[in-house]
């Protein structure tokens, strides 16, 4: 999709960096040396948010098969939102103005390795492949993912500071595990049609690709227009930035690594540890 997210006391390892011809930017590669051939580790500004702030909840959905893809994504070993330490922090300033209010935040998705977004790329490119069609992008041709927008070559999350998230109502409700095989309905159908999200309303369900999803789409009104404002003006206080094209995917500002797309896996591993 238009995809677009801090361990410390360590010393940080210097990682190469590859020019990318196209773009200027950078992607941060295995180390070298020794331990050549292994995967790469994240830089000491990345932490798991979990550690900074507990009380967020997490359904992180690419470690899973309820996805555009139907199957988890590369990368994703274990179900962890790793941010820069500034990202995670001001999340946890976000969550405790959120709290005060009955809510909690709930993160779908935070870094994403470049691996992962090159399975994004592969799957785009199987016009066969659409068995989760019927719920992510029903009014949408797969041929035209590329070029509308929904799939790119490079996403924000790669750097670290961007993440999809939404709003909770507290006390949490569970959310009912997705069944592979199961019968699909549009994400952006009546929120009792779409997939039980223990969310609040916001018009449709996360990495809906249509142009409902848009935050500020006309036709999303009443609740569901005022708990995208929640969302959007909580995070807007703490530096995030929203995606126009998608009322879940925010940025804080200014990023820390602008210009580097990482790809160290989503694992505990990639850390540095004291």
């Amino acid at each position: 999709m238009r995809r677009r997210l801090p361990a410390p006391v360590c010393a940080l390892l210097t990682l190469a960096t590859v020019t990318l011809l196209a773009v200027g930017a950078t992607v941060a590669p295995a180390q070298a040396g020794p331990g050549a051939g292994r995967d790469p580790e994240a830089p000491a500004s990345f932490v798991e948010l979990r550690r900074v702030d507990p009380t967020i909840i997490e359904e992180i959905r690419y470690f899973t098969p309820h996805n555009f893809m139907g199957v988890p994504v590369t990368g994703y070993e274990q179900p962890l939102c790793l941010l820069t330490r500034s990202t995670a922090e001001a999340l946890r300033r976000a969550q405790r103005t959120l709290l005060r209010q009955g809510y909690s935040l709930k993160v779908y998705d935070c870094y994403r390795p470049q691996r992962a977004v090159d399975h994004f790329v592969d799957w785009a490119r199987d016009l066969g492949d659409q068995r989760m069609k019927a719920e992510f992008y029903p009014r949408v041709d797969k041929t035209r993912l590329f070029a509308d927008g929904y799939i790119a070559e490079k996403s924000g999350h790669s750097r670290g500071s961007t993440l999809d998230l939404t709003v909770v109502r507290l006390p949490a409700l569970p959310t009912r595990p997705y069944r592979p095989g199961q019968t699909l309905t549009p994400c952006y159908g009546p929120k009792k049609e779409r997939f039980p999200d223990n969310s609040v309303d916001t018009g449709t369900g996360f990495d809906c690709f249509d142009t409902l999803a848009h935050t500020e789409d006309p036709r999303v009104t009443g609740v569901q227009r005022a708990h995208r404002t929640l969302l959007k003006t909580t995070l807007e206080r703490e530096g995030f930035t929203n995606l126009p094209e998608e009322w879940w995917h925010f940025t804080h500002q200014p990023e820390q690594y602008p210009d580097t797309y990482f790809d160290f896996p989503v694992a505990l591993r990639s850390l540095h540890r004291p």
